[in-house]
């Protein structure tokens, strides 16, 4: 039997996150947390026994250096790897770059938390939960998917709210559940498949 073999990573700690910015298609780097993060999530791995044929990222320095660090770890440097912008984190448009204190003294904490937790309300120039989904889902579906369902050992390090995605038609979880689903920052989420794609087995490596 194949093993359908898909685990999901979000990025470890931004240089942006430990500032409490807004981010989106931003690109800054990670910090000596977020680089110890995506160490430790590549030795969870190993520790798994796990080994890849291909991985998925996003075309964002974060998700790529956390791949990369997790796959020194696990001693699979070199793997095919597909990056594509389709697994970006959510673009928060105007809000990107802003501190999140600043951004509720701007427009309120109520509109804030609107855009934050909404599933369908977009911030100004930006994605809602539900924008993000409409481009990473097909991707997961046209291009992850089916190389998991052929037994190719998949690894996808991505970023919160395009991971959720995934997530979200993994756990077959409704807009509001998703939006209740935390991603810790470098703790890869393992899923082994059915046949007919659905989760045989879940196993979160959260610390």
């Amino acid at each position: 039997m194949s093993d359908r073999l898909l685990v999901l990573v979000r990025h470890g700690q931004s240089e942006w996150n430990l500032k409490n910015l807004f981010t989106g298609w931003k690109d800054p780097g990670l910090t000596e947390k977020g680089i110890a993060e995506a160490k430790a999530a590549g030795q969870k791995l190993k520790a798994q026994g796990l080994v890849f044929d291909l991985a998925f990222t996003s075309v964002l320095t974060r998700a790529q250096t956390t791949l990369e660090l997790m796959l020194n770890e696990l001693g699979q440097t070199g793997l095919p790897t597909q990056k594509n912008l389709a697994l970006n984190e959510r673009d928060y448009g105007d809000l990107s770059g802003l501190n999140k204190d600043d951004a509720r003294k701007k427009w309120g904490e109520e509109q804030v938390h609107v855009w934050r937790r909404s599933y369908d309300v977009p911030p100004p120039g930006g994605e809602s939960l539900k924008d993000t989904l409409a481009r990473a889902l097909p991707y997961y579906v046209q291009e992850i998917l089916p190389c998991v369902l052929r037994g190719e050992r998949t690894l996808v390090a991505a970023h919160g709210n395009s991971l959720r995605a995934l997530i979200m038609v993994l756990e077959k979880l409704t807009p509001e559940g998703i939006l209740k689903r935390e991603l810790a920052t470098g703790a890869p989420v393992i899923y082994r498949l059915n046949a007919d794609s659905t989760v045989a087995s879940k196993l979160d490596l959260a610390a």
